[in-house]
C-alpha cells in the first residue's frame, strides 16, 4: 500500500466519529483513535494496556473484562455494553464491538473495534411515551426532593393551581400547603424519608387566586436518590359534593323534625276544642267550690260546727281533685307540644296512653265507647312526645273511622300486652267502616288518606310509622270492610332498670331537719305557697334574681335555692352564672322551677348543668323531700362548707 493511502487511512481512522481501538493477542489495548482520547480526556499512554479500564464504571468493569477475555480466548467477535467516563466526569453508556484479525499468513494478531455513545438513544428509547404520559396525565404527577422542593412537575399542576412550574419549584412545597395540613403532611414525609409507607394522605394546596384545592396523594420514596415520586389526585369536587350531601342530609333531618312537630301541632289544634272542654269542666267546679268556700269561711262563727268544717273540707278536696285533673291535661299539652330534639328515656307506656286518651277523649266520647284492656307490658325506651303523637294519631283515626250517632254499638278498644319476644304491644281497635283491601298497602304512604277532602293532612300515619320504626319497632294494620280496623304498635323492651331503694315506712321516717331556703320567683304567690308548704323551715322569698344576689353578697347563708328558670330582667340561668362567678359553692344547691315552656337557650342551659329541675304546679311532698335531702347533706360528716 502506498504511503499516501496509508496516511489517508490513518486520517480516516483518527477522525472517525466512532471511538476506535485495537488490542494485541493478549487482549491488552495498544491503540485508541483521537475521537476516543477526546471523549475520555486522557492520553494514549494512559489508555493503552489495561489503562482504559479505569474509565469504565466500577459496577461494569469486572463483567466487561471477563467478557472480553472470554471472547479473546475463543477468538470470536464480541459486543459489550458498559458505562464509560467522559472527560467531564459523566458516565455514558457505550456499545463496544470487537472482531479478531489475522496477518497475511493467517496468524491471529489481536482485535480491532469501535465504540458508539448510545446514551442519548437509550434515553429516547426509555422515555418513549413516558414523558407524554407524564405531561398528559390528569393527575398531578411530581418528583419532590427530600429537601422539600419540587424537582419535576407535569402540566396538570399548572392547570389545577394556576402557578407556573417555575413558581412552584422556586419555593418549598409546604409553602403552598393549607396551614391546617402542615403538621400531618410533614409527619407523613418523614415516614417516607426513612422508607416507611405513607399511605393515603389528603391535604390542600393553595391556588394562585388564593383558593385551595384538595388532593389525595400516593407516594413512594427512593431513599438512595433522596427523591419522592408522587401522584396527587384532585378530589376537590368529591369533597364539595360530600359537603353538599352532608348539608342536604342535615337540612332533610331538620325538615323531617319540623314536619313531625307540625303534624303534632296539627293534632293538638284539632283537639283544641276538646282540650278546652276538658279543662273547663274541672275548672268550673274548682272555681265554684273555692268561691263557696271563701264565702262560707267569712260566714263561719267563732266556733264553726263539725258539719261546716266537713263541708269546707269536702269543697277543698273537690277543688284539689279538679286542679289535679287540669294539671294532667296541661302536662299532656306540654308533652305533646315539646319542640326540642328527640330525647329518649325509659318510660311506662300506660301513663302515656292515658295522657293521649285525655287529649282525644272529646273526639271519642261522641262516637264510641272506649274500652281499656290493659295487660302486662314492659317498659320501653322512647321519646314520650313522639310516641304520644303516635297514640294520638291512632286514636283520632279510630274516632273518625266510626260514624256518629250510635255510641252503644261502636267501640274503640285499647289493648296492651307482651308478645313471645318480650316486646311491648299496643293495639288500637275500632269497629268502624274499615279500609278496602286495595288501599291497605298504602295507608303509611305520605299524603295518602281515605278521609274526605279537608280532613287530615295524609301525613299522620306516615310520620307515626317513621317514629315507631325509628324506635326499632313495628307499626302494622289489619282491616276488614264493615267490621273495623286494628293498628298494632310493637316496641322492643327497654333494658332492665336498676331497682330503686324502697321508700322508708312511715314509722321509719326521720325527724325533720330544719333548713334555710331561698325562693326566687317573679310571681309573689309562688313564694307565698312555698313558704306555706315549707312551714317547718326558714324560707326567704324574693321576686327577682338581683334581690337574691344582694342577700347572698350580704353574707346570708342558704341550704337550698329554688329559682324560677324564666324571669324578667335576670333569668334563673343568668342568676346561676352570677353564682358561678361570685359564689361557686352555692351553685350545687340551686334547684330550678319551671312551668315547662323551654326556649332553645333554656334547653341548652339545662343540658349544660346537672342541677335538678322541678315542674309547676308543685307536689308538696316532693318539695319537702327535696329540701330535707339538702338539709341532711349539709349535716353529713365531711360535708363541704360554704367556702
Amino acid at each position: 500500500m502506498a504511503s499516501a493511502d496509508i496516511e489517508q487511512y490513518r486520517v480516516l481512522v483518527e477522525r472517525a466519529p466512532a471511538l476506535v481501538w485495537s488490542a494485541g493477542p493478549d487482549a491488552r489495548h495498544d491503540y485508541f483513535n483521537a475521537t476516543w482520547l477526546a471523549f475520555t480526556g486522557r492520553s494514549l499512554d494512559q489508555e493503552t494496556g489495561d489503562g482504559w479500564l479505569t474509565g469504565v464504571h466500577p459496577d461494569d468493569a469486572t463483567a466487561c473484562l471477563a467478557r472480553l477475555r472470554e471472547s479473546v480466548e475463543r477468538r470470536r467477535p464480541f459486543e459489550l455494553e458498559y458505562r464509560l467516563r467522559r472527560h467531564d466526569g459523566v458516565y455514558r453508556r457505550v456499545i463496544d464491538r470487537g472482531v479478531p484479525y489475522t496477518d497475511d499468513a493467517g496468524v491471529f494478531r489481536g482485535y480491532v473495534g469501535n465504540c458508539f455513545d448510545v446514551d442519548d438513544y437509550h434515553a429516547r428509547e426509555e422515555s418513549f411515551g413516558i414523558n407524554d404520559f407524564f405531561d398528559m396525565s390528569l393527575d398531578n404527577l411530581c418528583v419532590v426532593g427530600f429537601d422539600g422542593y419540587f424537582k419535576r412537575l407535569n402540566v396538570s399542576w399548572t392547570r389545577t393551581l394556576g402557578w407556573t412550574a417555575e413558581e412552584l419549584m422556586s419555593q418549598p412545597s409546604e409553602h403552598f400547603l393549607h396551614p391546617d395540613d402542615h403538621a400531618e403532611t410533614l409527619t407523613g414525609r418523614k415516614r417516607l424519608h426513612v422508607g416507611s409507607e405513607l399511605g393515603p394522605l389528603v391535604n390542600r394546596y393553595r391556588c394562585k387566586d388564593g383558593t385551595y384545592r384538595w388532593f389525595e396523594w400516593r407516594s413512594v420514596a427512593h431513599t438512595d436518590r433522596k427523591l419522592v415520586y408522587a401522584a396527587a389526585r384532585d378530589i376537590t369536587e368529591q369533597k364539595l359534593a360530600a359537603q353538599r350531601l352532608s348539608e342536604a342530609e342535615a337540612t332533610h333531618e331538620k325538615l323531617q323534625r319540623q314536619l313531625v312537630f307540625a303534624d303534632r301541632m296539627a293534632s293538638v289544634g284539632t283537639l283544641a276544642a276538646g282540650v278546652a272542654h276538658e279543662i273547663n269542666n274541672p275548672l268550673a267546679y274548682v272555681m265554684a267550690n273555692l268561691n263557696v268556700l271563701i264565702a262560707g269561711l267569712q260566714s263561719f262563727g267563732a266556733q264553726p260546727s263539725a258539719a261546716e268544717i266537713e263541708e269546707a273540707r269536702e269543697m277543698a278536696v273537690e277543688a284539689l281533685a279538679g286542679a289535679e285533673r287540669i294539671r294532667k291535661i296541661v302536662r299532656g299539652l306540654k308533652t305533646f307540644s315539646r319542640a326540642e330534639e328527640e330525647r329518649r328515656a325509659v318510660i311506662d307506656v300506660r301513663p302515656l296512653l292515658e295522657l293521649s286518651i285525655n287529649m282525644t277523649f272529646n273526639e271519642i266520647r261522641h262516637r264510641a265507647r272506649l274500652v281499656k284492656d290493659y295487660g302486662k307490658i314492659p317498659l320501653v325506651e322512647a321519646d314520650d312526645a313522639r310516641l304520644g303523637q303516635v297514640f294520638i294519631n291512632l286514636l283520632i283515626n279510630a274516632a273518625q273511622a266510626v260514624a256518629e250517632g250510635d255510641i252503644a254499638a261502636n267501640e274503640i278498644r285499647i289493648v296492651t300486652s307482651t308478645d313471645a319476644a318480650g316486646r311491648a304491644v299496643i293495639e288500637v281497635r275500632d269497629t268502624g267502616k274499615g279500609i278496602p283491601a286495595s288501599l291497605l298497602g298504602r295507608v303509611f304512604d305520605p299524603f295518602f288518606t281515605t278521609k274526605p277532602v279537608g280532613i287530615g293532612t295524609g301525613l299522620g300515619l306516615s310520620i307515626s310509622h317513621n317514629i315507631v320504626t325509628g324506635l326499632g319497632g313495628e307499626l302494622s294494620v289489619t282491616s276488614e270492610q264493615g267490621r273495623g280496623t286494628t293498628f298494632r304498635v310493637v316496641l322492643p323492651a327497654a333494658a332492665a332498670p336498676q331497682p330503686s331503694a324502697p321508700a322508708p315506712a312511715q314509722s321509719e321516717r326521720r325527724a325533720i331537719v330544719r333548713a334555710s331556703v331561698l325562693v326566687v320567683d317573679d310571681e309573689p304567690r309562688i313564694g307565698t305557697v312555698l313558704r306555706r308548704m315549707l312551714h317547718d323551715h326558714d324560707v326567704t322569698a324574693v321576686t327577682s334574681a338581683r334581690l337574691a344576689l344582694e342577700l347572698i353578697r350580704a353574707g346570708k347563708a342558704f341550704d337550698v335555692i329554688i329559682s324560677d328558670l324564666m324571669m324578667p330582667e335576670m333569668s334563673g340561668m343568668e342568676f346561676y352564672d352570677e353564682l358561678v362567678r361570685h359564689a361557686p359553692a352555692l351553685t350545687g344547691r340551686v334547684v330550678f322551677a319551671t312551668g315547662g315552656a323551654f326556649t332553645p337557650i333554656a334547653n341548652a342551659f339545662l343540658d349544660r348543668v346537672t342541677n335538678q329541675c322541678i315542674e309547676k304546679p308543685f307536689d308538696p311532698e316532693s318539695v319537702r323531700a327535696l329540701v330535707q335531702r339538702f338539709a341532711r347533706q349539709r349535716d353529713a360528716p365531711g360535708a363541704a362548707g360554704d367556702g
